[in-house]
């Protein structure tokens, strides 16, 4: 390579390469032109061979325990890090934004989904949110998935609840007097949810409305990890211009971004 193209390259690190998500991007980094993979480390794991291998982004998928810490050595380490992992909720998002205000070159961007098909659903499910009497949302993921409702479920239950309150409308209307714990699943900003885990699944999403006399349900499937590839490559290549805190890929699609 000449001098110009290697100085155009962007060093990628990955923390929680051996995973299911991690190898994927492993693999996806490798096989660009303008991308090196410099670093893989898993969860837990000596992270000062992300900075000694000079890595400009960080790219993290490991788990809601160690996340936080992943974030943290990257700010203080002035490296930019987007953030796959679930369980980044409201006080953790404080938190990072806390971190920041001493390193606000650096850029942290925490993504629910990195599909572009979840994130357009997202987009239409905010704003049917307002037209509809009720909603609940259907999560579906692999067995193997540790946390419930997953990161998309939840962010999406928020943004909804957020679309209905801007709209003026009350509590979802629900009858139930009697059930058995946990039939009406979880309820994310008066928004329920219910989560399935089954293996042969990867990630899927139903938001269901309904209204007297109809009803519209917006689904989205991930039937392979390859379909998160294109978002985590644009979010790779853009977190650079894009110091602070950043939620989600609209601002990279020129949708509207939902409040983190």
């Amino acid at each position: 390579m000449t001098e110009e193209v290697l100085e155009s390259v962007l060093r990628v690190g990955v923390v929680g390469a051996s995973g299911r998500m991690g190898s994927e991007v492993c693999r996806a980094v490798d096989g660009a032109e303008d991308l090196d993979l410099v670093a893989t480390v898993d969860g837990g794991e000596w992270m000062f061979s992300l900075a000694d291998a000079g890595s400009q982004v960080v790219v993290d998928f490991t788990h809601p325990d160690v996340v936080m810490d992943s974030i943290r050595f990257c700010v203080d380490q002035g490296i930019h890090i987007v953030v796959g992992t679930s369980g980044i909720g409201p006080d953790r998002l404080d938190t990072i934004r806390g971190w920041l205000e001493h390193k606000p070159e650096v850029g942290v961007m925490i993504v629910p989904n990195f599909a572009i098909g979840a994130v357009l659903s997202g987009r239409i499910a905010r704003e049917a949110a307002r037209f509809f009497e009720s909603v609940e949302i259907i999560e579906l993921h692999h067995a193997g998935k540790i946390d419930a409702p997953s990161g998309t479920a939840n962010a999406t239950a928020r943004e909804i609840g957020a679309a209905r309150a801007s709209a003026g409308l009350g509590d979802v209307p629900d009858a139930t007097t009697q059930a058995v714990d946990g039939a009406r699943g979880a309820v994310v900003d008066g928004v329920h949810v219910h989560s399935v885990r089954l293996p042969g699944l990867v990630a899927h999403q139903e938001v269901i409305f309904g209204s007297s006399g109809e009803t519209l349900t917006i689904r989205h499937d991930s039937l392979h990890r390859s379909s998160f590839m294109p978002g985590v490559l644009m979010a790779i290549r853009a977190i650079s211009s894009r110091p602070g805190l950043s939620f989600g890929l609209e601002q990279l699609l020129g949708l509207d971004q939902p409040q983190a």
